[in-house]
């Protein structure tokens, strides 16, 4: 099974973000709440895969928590750089389009995989997204 294994937020750009219950996402906006809520972007969502965690920690020895990568959803069971650019993804009620795979300009001040294995999107349907739902893909 796809799934979530965390929602992750931060008010502030640029900084690892802390595990929630829950978080609600706004169509057209991104995730309430969080610092990259905004309809002037495309990357309005940030997703890294848990399979990326495990390979940063046998690579460096590092211990890590969903959301280190600065990343709103984390995932598990899916190679998420390996979609195509407007892939929709249903989690929950919510339907994100993938809009860009890596970073090439990286600012965040912390080893992160983000810039090669994490993707972005843009919400094409709001709703509600919490850990250990479904992730469907279209």
């Amino acid at each position: 099974m796809i799934k979530v294994v965390s929602v992750n937020s931060s008010d502030v750009r640029g900084v690892r973000k802390s595990p929630i219950d829950e978080a609600s996402f706004k169509t057209g906006f991104g995730m309430i709440g969080d610092g990259h809520y905004s309809s002037e972007t495309h990357k309005q969502i940030s997703l890294a895969g848990i399979e990326s965690y495990k390979k940063l920690e046998k690579l460096e020895g590092l211990v890590l928590t969903p959301g280190s990568f600065a990343e709103n959803i984390t995932t598990e069971g899916l190679v998420l750089y390996e979609l195509p650019v407007g892939t929709l993804l249903k989690i929950g009620e919510v339907v994100l389009e993938v809009t860009q795979i890596g970073k090439k300009k990286h600012s965040v001040p912390f080893r992160t995989m983000l810039p090669t294995e994490g993707i972005f999107a843009k919400v094409i349907h709001g709703g509600i997204i919490k850990k250990d739902d479904e992730i469907k893909l279209s």
